[in-house]
């Protein structure tokens, strides 16, 4: 009866009996023992890849929205320092920014 049974496991157990009855009329007693289909689990594969692709594409979303908030802090620091003129300090004038060219 070892030969039959999934490496690792232990016969079934039936009952006493439907195992005399088999035993006195001689029919076969058949075991039914469900076993994972062969071959790759595509969801072991798969959650692992899908989970890395978030992480891929999220990593992208915060670079670019990065880049975006410095483009827009630099125009915005352009756009005062235009509009400021020369600022002086103690007889030192500094111009932030020319003007028209």
């Amino acid at each position: 009866m070892s030969q039959h049974t999934p490496p690792g496991q232990m016969a079934p157990h039936i009952p006493a009996d439907a195992y005399q009855r088999a035993q006195a009329t001689g029919q076969p007693v058949v075991f039914v023992v469900n076993d994972a289909p062969p071959g790759i689990p595509w969801q072991r594969v798969l959650i692992p890849f899908a989970i890395a692709g978030a992480a891929a594409l999220g990593a992208w979303g915060v670079v670019a929205a990065l880049c975006v908030l410095m483009d827009v802090a630099a125009h915005t620091a352009t756009v005062i320092a235009g509009a400021a003129g020369p600022i002086g300090v103690g007889g030192i004038t500094l111009k932030l920014a020319r003007k028209g060219a």
